[in-house]
């Protein structure tokens, strides 16, 4: 995909007909060839802005697929950090990344389901990277609360979240016509896939997060610049367990 060494059409065109967790599965190999991998710009300003929000012990990557975000924590947390995701083929990517590194503290690698995470009061920071399209609106008090469970008290919950595109913008049209696309395809065939592109408006994500117990604060990434109207492109999402 957009590279020789990404996956083919063939390839996606089978991810997309199967599970969520199959079609990543399938797509591990090759997905940090692709243009889903979080990019390093974004990983380095998140890392920038919450470290000094800490220090940081014990930290947990939520949907930390090939582990983007787990050399993240590794650069923040003292005593370990843990990626978890439902994708055995993703873990074992993750896990073969990792082989051999040097430097920052022990790694778990834990398969579950992030609406059901084997954790409670054991970690001072939880982030994640890229996943929330695959949670319908629905289930994200569900995921939240399930986060929420496994920090400390005092703990904090980071991620970051882009403006939307502009209305009548080519980003918007395109976001838009892939949103249509997959519910057509989840009408029409089973297992579903899910993954949405504009599921996850900042408004509701904020009332959730406050729903499930949180204290919110919102930083601009200025890394990222602002929009016209003056607002920060990419805001970090700062959500407290008190």
């Amino acid at each position: 995909m957009f590279t020789p060494q990404g996956p083919t059409l063939r390839e996606l065109a089978v991810q997309a007909l199967s599970s969520t967790m199959r079609g990543y599965d399938l797509l591990a190999p090759k997905f940090d060839r692709t243009p889903y991998r979080t990019p390093d710009r974004v990983l380095e300003a998140v890392g920038d802005a919450v470290r000094p929000l800490g220090p940081f012990d014990r930290g947990l990557d939520v949907c930390c697929g090939t582990g983007a975000g787990v050399g993240v924590l590794r650069g923040l947390c003292r005593e370990r950090a843990t990626g978890v995701d439902f994708s055995a083929g993703m873990l074992d990517v993750a896990r073969a990344g990792l082989t051999g590194a040097t430097g920052g503290p022990p790694v778990d690698w834990v398969r579950a389901d992030a609406l059901a995470l084997p954790f409670t009061r054991a970690f001072d920071l939880a982030l994640s990277f890229g996943a929330f399209g695959h949670f319908l609106p629905e289930e994200r008090p569900g995921l939240f609360g399930q986060v929420h469970a496994a920090l400390r008290p005092g703990g904090l919950f980071v991620f970051p979240v882009g403006a939307p595109p502009a209305v009548g913008s080519r980003a918007y049209w395109s976001l838009l016509g892939f949103d249509l696309a997959m519910r057509a395809r989840n009408a029409l065939w089973r297992p579903p896939f899910v993954m949405y592109y504009r599921t996850f408006p900042l408004a509701g994500v904020v009332d959730d997060l406050v729903g499930t117990g949180f204290t919110v604060r919102l930083l601009p990434l200025e890394e990222f610049g602002r929009r016209p109207d003056g607002s920060p492109r990419v805001r970090l999402v700062v959500a407290a367990r008190p």
